[in-house]
C-alpha cells in the first residue's frame, strides 16, 4: 500500500515534466512570432520597394489627335494691280507740243493724251516724198526707153544684148521706187506718233511730261509720258506658301478685305497659278480677280485676303506643347499599349499657335503625350494620368500596430 510519502515524491516528478512543456510551447510560440514577424517585415519592404519603384515612373498626361478642322480658311497679305496697265513712251524724238488729261482723268479708247513738235521727222518726211517722185520719174523714162528699143529689135538696130540691159535697168529702177515708197510709208506711219493716244478705256494714273520736254523715241530706260491703268477690274496678287498650294483650287471664291474699309467685304475669285515655287521665299504666287466697276479700289494698294483651303480630309491636329525639335528632329512621344515611350517624327502643315495642324507622322489611335517631361527617351515606362494607381503599402511598423 503506497503511502504518503509516495505520492509527494510522484507528485515532485510530475512537475517538472510539466514544466518542461509549458517551455518548450513558449519557445515555439515565440520563435512562430519572431519568424512571423520577420516575414511580414521582408514583406513590407518588397512591397515599398516595389512601391517605390512604381513612383519613380512618370506620370504623363495624354490625348488623342483631333480631326476636326479648325481653320478651313487661309488669310495672307496681298498686293492690287491695275488688271490692265500701259506704260506710253514715245515713238518719235521732238518736243512736246502740248498734253491734254492729267492724272485720275478717265479716258477712251483712242483719246488723244499729248501731242509732240517733230520737225525733223516733217523734213524727212517731205524728202522721202521728193525722192520717190524722182525714182518714179526715173522708172517711167527707163520704161520708155525698153519699148522703144524692142520696136527697133526687128529691124537688127539694136541687139538682143542692149534689151537685156535696158530690162534689168528697169526692174532695178521699179525696185528703188517701191523702197522709196516703203520708206514713206514709214515715215508717215512714224509722224502719226505724234499724236500720244490711250490705248483703251481707262484712267491716267501717271504723267511725267510737260510743254516744251524733250522726248526721246523708244526710251524706256525712263519714266513714262503716261501710265494708262484700266482700274474697272482689278488683279490680286498673293503669295501662298508652298505647302498650302495644293488645297487652293482655280475658281475658288476668296474674300477681300481693306484697310480703308474696315465695314466691306469685297468677293474675288481665284484665276490663275504661277506654277511655280519661288526658291527664296517658298511661295507660289497666285493671281486673283477682282471687279472693282465703282473705281473704289486702287491699283497698288494693300489688302488682306482670305482664301477657302480644300483639304478633302480634315488634318491631325495636337497641342503645341506635345511637339519636341531636337537633334533629331520634330517629333511628339506617343504611349503605346505597353505604357512604354514610342517618339513618331511629324511633319507640320499649319502652326495656328496652341494648336498644330500635322500633315503626317500620326494616326488618330496613337495616345500622344501633352507635355513630355526632360529626360524621357524611347522605351521608357509612364504611367498615364488619370488611370488607377496602385495604394501606398504600409510599413513593418504599421503591419506590426495593426497586429497588436
Amino acid at each position: 500500500m503506497p503511502t504518503e510519502h509516495d505520492a509527494t515524491q510522484g507528485e515532485a516528478k510530475v512537475a517538472p515534466r510539466k514544466l518542461g512543456l509549458v517551455g518548450v510551447v513558449v519557445v515555439c510560440a515565440a520563435a512562430f512570432a519572431v519568424a512571423t514577424g520577420i516575414m511580414s517585415r521582408e514583406k513590407s519592404s518588397a512591397d515599398l520597394r516595389t512601391w517605390t519603384d512604381e513612383q519613380a515612373v512618370p506620370t504623363v498626361a495624354v490625348i488623342a489627335p483631333s480631326a476636326t478642322a479648325l481653320n478651313p480658311t487661309l488669310q495672307l497679305p496681298g498686293r492690287l494691280e491695275a488688271y490692265s496697265r500701259a506704260p506710253i513712251y514715245a515713238r518719235v524724238s521732238g518736243y512736246v507740243k502740248g498734253w491734254y488729261v492729267d492724272i485720275g482723268a478717265k479716258v477712251k479708247a483712242g483719246q488723244m493724251l499729248a501731242d509732240i513738235e517733230a520737225p525733223d521727222l516733217d523734213q524727212q518726211l517731205v524728202q522721202a516724198r521728193a525722192d520717190l517722185v524722182s525714182l518714179q520719174a526715173s522708172a517711167e523714162l527707163s520704161a520708155a526707153t525698153l519699148e522703144r528699143r524692142r520696136t527697133l529689135l526687128s529691124s537688127n538696130f539694136v541687139s538682143k544684148q542692149e534689151i537685156d540691159e535696158r530690162t534689168a535697168d528697169l526692174a532695178n529702177k521699179r525696185a528703188a521706187v517701191k523702197a522709196g515708197q516703203a520708206n514713206v510709208d514709214r515715215l508717215e506711219a512714224l509722224t502719226g506718233f505724234k499724236r500720244i493716244v490711250a490705248p483703251f478705256d481707262g484712267v491716267v494714273t501717271a504723267r511725267n511730261t510737260d510743254v516744251g520736254a524733250l522726248i526721246n523715241a523708244g526710251s524706256s530706260t525712263g519714266p513714262a509720258m503716261f501710265v494708262v491703268s484700266d482700274i474697272s477690274r482689278l488683279r490680286v496678287y498673293v503669295d501662298v506658301p508652298q505647302s498650302y498650294v495644293p488645297m487652293i483650287r482655280i475658281g475658288a471664291k476668296s474674300e477681300i478685305t481693306m484697310p480703308g474699309y474696315a465695314d466691306r467685304i469685297f468677293a474675288a475669285t481665284v484665276e490663275s497659278s504661277s506654277q511655280s515655287v519661288d526658291a527664296a521665299t517658298g511661295t507660289t504666287r497666285m493671281q486673283l480677280a477682282l471687279d472693282n466697276p465703282g473705281g473704289e479700289l486702287m491699283p497698288g494698294s494693300y489688302a488682306n485676303v482670305r482664301m477657302s483651303l480644300d483639304r478633302g480630309t480634315a488634318p491631325l491636329h495636337i497641342p503645341a506643347s506635345a511637339l519636341i525639335f531636337n537633334r533629331n528632329g520634330l517629333r511628339v512621344a506617343t504611349v503605346n499599349a505597353e505604357d512604354r515611350i514610342v517618339f513618331k517624327p511629324v511633319t507640320i502643315a499649319r502652326d495656328l499657335g496652341k494648336d498644330i495642324e500635322l500633315a503626317s507622322g500620326i494616326t488618330a489611335g496613337d495616345r500622344v503625350v501633352i507635355a513630355p517631361p526632360d529626360g524621357i527617351v524611347d522605351g521608357d515606362k509612364v504611367r498615364v494620368a488619370g488611370e488607377d494607381k496602385a495604394p501606398k503599402p504600409a510599413t513593418a511598423s504599421r503591419t506590426q500596430d495593426e497586429k497588436g
